[in-house]
């Protein structure tokens, strides 16, 4: 005997409340998984795309995890540590930024920095504060990194589990497809390939996008002299997955910074900002266009939305599965959405006018 509608909705609802709870309890233990999980999913078109250029998939897999882990290895050697240094640089000298800003506006607009202005006293309370507190700031964010993604997980665990996802993915794939109900197993695989799309187009496309343009950043602002590049350009391009506030953010900081090293030499200040304006031109022209598609249907706030929802609820574990969540969400509310429209509810007065009138109308 086939199950109700409410019967099932009963049971699915009961399965996700139970996926939810357990995701919430095992927290950061599932960490690996997550990351393997993200990383096979993002590396199974490269695998299968060797795999019509002849390769066995085992072979594919090799070659991909032999390349990730160079690449791996020269950002250990190379990056990492410059990025690192840059960032307790710019804490520890944050406070003489703090101090010269104040001297600048104490300079240019008198009346406003005098002895009793609150401008002044708050600027001299956030430099105390950064004085203070900046590497107590670094330190935490250190250990915290450390404590949450240690080195046994980087090195060993997440590169282990990528391997198995990856070499096992198409048969992850045929197995769950051969678990869906039987009756609504066309509308879930409809479903499925939307959200697919979806992470493809946002995720692939957007990561890749977000990897040019912070490289693309970090290497200008470096090569023209700034302090402090490689911190801001891994900024911008960390955030750029957020239309504009990339550019914003990596621009503000940029920019500032350019104001007090490169005061009174005015076209470095205008070659920083032009760096800026290059990089949205070709995101908006170029890069976003082939690379993300303008179907993908993720609103700014909601993905803004997503991040702080899912990073209170899950910590950094809920960072990392907010925005394909929000994808799926979204898939998921445009169907409903669709359905909706096509009900009786949504319909029904002009279906039940059209019965009314039907019978009066002209039979031919």
């Amino acid at each position: 005997m086939a199950l109700t509608v409410k019967e099932q909705t009963t049971y699915w609802g009961i399965a996700t409340a139970i996926f939810l709870v357990t995701l919430w309890y095992l927290g950061n233990v599932i960490l690996p998984f997550v990351l393997g999980g993200a990383i096979a999913y993002c590396l199974d078109p490269v695998a299968d795309r060797l795999e019509r250029l002849g390769l066995s998939r085992t072979m594919s897999v090799v070659l991909i995890t032999l390349v990730a882990l160079l690449i791996f290895v020269l950002m250990i050697l190379l990056i990492i540590p410059t990025l690192i240094a840059q960032t307790g640089q710019l804490i520890n000298t944050a406070p003489e930024l703090f101090r010269q800003l104040q001297s600048w506006l104490t300079e240019k607009f008198p009346d406003v920095m005098d002895e009793g202005s609150p401008i002044r006293r708050q600027l001299i309370a956030i430099g105390d504060m950064i004085s203070s507190r900046g590497g107590e700031l670094l330190n935490g964010v250190l250990t915290s990194a450390l404590s949450l993604i240690n080195v046994l997980v980087l090195v060993i665990v997440v590169p282990v589990v990528t391997f198995y996802l990856l070499l096992d993915w198409d048969r992850m794939v045929a197995q769950i497809d051969a678990l869906l109900p039987r009756d609504h197993a066309p509308t879930l695989r409809h479903l499925a390939s939307e959200i697919d799309r979806t992470l493809a187009s946002f995720i692939r496309g957007q990561g890749l996008v977000c990897l040019i343009l912070g490289t693309y950043y970090a290497v200008a602002l470096m090569l023209v002299g700034l302090n402090f590049g490689l911190v801001i350009g891994a900024v911008a391009g960390l955030v750029t997955f957020i239309p504009y506030v990339g550019a914003l953010v990596g621009g503000s900081l940029a920019i500032g910074l350019a104001l007090f090293q490169f005061w009174g030499d005015w076209p470095w200040i205008v070659l920083v900002y032009a760096i800026f304006q290059a990089g949205q031109f070709v995101e908006g022209n170029i890069l976003t266009p082939k690379l993300v598609g303008s179907s993908v249907g993720l609103h700014p706030v909601w993905l803004l939305f997503a991040l702080s929802l899912f990073g209170a609820l899950f910590g950094f574990v809920g960072l990392l599965v907010a925005v394909p969540v929000a994808a799926m969400i979204g898939v998921l509310a445009r169907f409903g959405i669709g359905q909706y429209r096509a009900s009786l509810l949504y319909k029904g007065r002009e279906v039940a006018a059209d019965t009314i009138e039907a019978p009066h109308g002209d039979p031919d």
